[in-house]
């Protein structure tokens, strides 16, 4: 801003000073004019004749003129070479400091000077003048006989210019006190956020990520702060999930662990003790393996090609699935329905996730009863838009599979596909799994862009079903 209000004055300065000098040329070029047409048309009212004479020519001019304040209007006759010329001045008082009029120095380098107009620069001040010649067989060669000179003193208006340049330089000043003064809260105000956002960056710790930035507007600072902190409720999110699995997968291994070495210490030399303890041990091996398979399976989903979607028959994909559940334990399997239509999804998972489901009603019920699995294309209901039309909702996909067991509580529905999250009141128990079957059936879920859900069937028993999009193209 001081760059700016400074090239500001300058420029000013500059175009009064060439107002100035351009009041000036046309100011001598007014006064050269007239004598220049005097001199052509002019008679002398004494003879009534042409002048013959300068003298009388000056004298009758200079009578008849009247001269600014800071002009002056004078005749100079040559009286030879190296000496000053004769000069004729107004009767009226000249109003300069330092008249051109007495400094003979001066009168000898204007009516020298081979120029008609320029500039001279005396101690006194610089003049700017203009002159006409009369005649040209004088006393010196070349020298005219007498000549008209019109001499401005360009100080006061150039002073004027001066004074308006200074004056905007203090208000400029001033202008960029007031200006600074504002601007400095103002922006301490806008730029208050980003201090926070580096103050809270710095106070983060993996211990606690509950600092927040207060959001205030709706500007693009204010955009700032809620985009931070969105990443540290992402954060949060992410650490406190990490020291729940962390402390979970530590619980659920140190217990094959704990049965394990407790088997091993009491292990005696009875051949029949031993066989029985090493069949203890590859369980217990076996479900340590399995509870690490799912855990790497779940840490898998985080990532962006955890599936690979591609155009699958619905209808092929949940005869696929039923097949492979029925050699899951002796159920009354159905295929209940089959939805006719094509999905974006990937084959491998879904399968993966169904099987697991089945696997889970297999576990909870009892042979004989019944497990249906299926698939169907479902209609959001219509929806009406502002200006009054309907248009038809969007289509989903739900593969399901329902059992006849004893269902589910509701204590239980809430946190059944969390990790290391087992059910009780489906066997009375807690079972053998992990907890990690469910977690994994809605990683895949989501990542699909779908849902994992839980109901209830008709017949007292759990249906569990992936919801999908069928016009979603790309994985979440």
């Amino acid at each position: 801003m001081t760059v700016a209000l400074t090239a500001v004055a300058t420029t000013t300065r500059s175009v009064l000073l060439r107002d100035v000098d351009h009041r000036v040329d046309r100011l001598l070029a007014q006064e050269t004019g007239e004598f220049a047409n005097f001199v052509r048309e002019g008679v002398d009212p004494r003879t009534g004749e042409r002048f013959t004479d300068p003298d009388p020519l000056l004298n009758l001019h200079l009578e008849r003129q009247y001269a600014d304040p800071d002009e002056e209007l004078l005749g100079l006759v040559d009286r030879g070479a190296h000496r000053t010329p004769a000069k004729k001045e107004q009767s009226r008082e000249v109003r300069v400091g330092h008249p051109l009029a007495k400094d003979p120095a001066g009168l000898r380098a204007v009516f020298a000077s081979p120029d008609a107009t320029g500039t001279l620069d005396r101690p006194g001040g610089v003049v700017r003048w203009s002159k006409v010649e009369i005649g040209g067989a004088g006393t010196g060669a070349g020298r005219p006989e007498a000549a008209f000179v019109v001499a401005f003193h360009p100080e006061r208006e150039q002073a004027k210019a001066e004074s308006v340049f200074h004056m905007l330089l203090a208000i400029s000043g001033v202008a960029l006190l007031m200006t600074t003064g504002i601007a400095l809260p103002v922006a301490g105000r806008i730029l208050r956020p980003v201090r926070l956002v580096r103050t809270t960056a710095a106070q983060l710790t993996e211990q606690d990520l509950t600092q927040r930035i207060p959001v205030q507007g709706r500007d693009d600072i204010a955009a700032l702060a809620e985009t931070f902190n969105g990443m540290l409720d992402r954060l949060e999110r992410a650490f406190a999930a990490q020291r729940e699995f962390v402390d979970d997968a530590g619980h659920e291994l140190r217990t094959p662990i704990t049965i394990v070495r407790g088997h091993l210490e009491l292990m005696g030399d009875d051949p029949r003790e031993r066989e029985e303890t090493v069949r203890i041990v590859t369980e217990e091996l076996d479900r340590m393996s399995r509870i690490v398979e799912d855990l790497l399976l779940l840490a898998k989903a985080e990532r962006p090609d955890f599936v690979t979607p591609e155009p699958v028959q619905l209808a092929e994909l949940t005869a696929d699935v039923f097949v492979k559940a029925r050699a899951l334990g002796e159920r009354d399997w159905e295929l209940t329905e089959v939805a006719e239509a094509e999905a974006e999804l990937d084959p491998q998972r879904i399968t993966q996730a169904m099987v697991q489901l089945a696997q889970n009603a297999v576990q909870h019920t009892v042979p004989g009863q019944r497990i249906g699995i299926g698939s169907r294309v479902v209609r959001d209901r219509v929806v009406r838009e502002r200006d009054g039309h309907e248009r038809d909702g969007r289509e989903r996909v739900e593969l399901y599979v329902a059992d006849a067991g004893p269902g589910v509580t509701d204590a239980d529905a809430a946190v059944i596909f969390e990790r290391f999250r087992r059910g009780t009141a489906r066997r009375g128990s807690r079972g053998t799994g992990a907890g990690l079957g469910l977690a994994i059936v809605r990683a895949i879920a989501e990542s699909h862009g779908g849902r994992a859900e839980l109901s209830r069937t008709d017949d007292r028993g759990a249906t569990f079903t992936l919801v999908l999009d069928l016009n979603r193209t790309e994985p979440k």
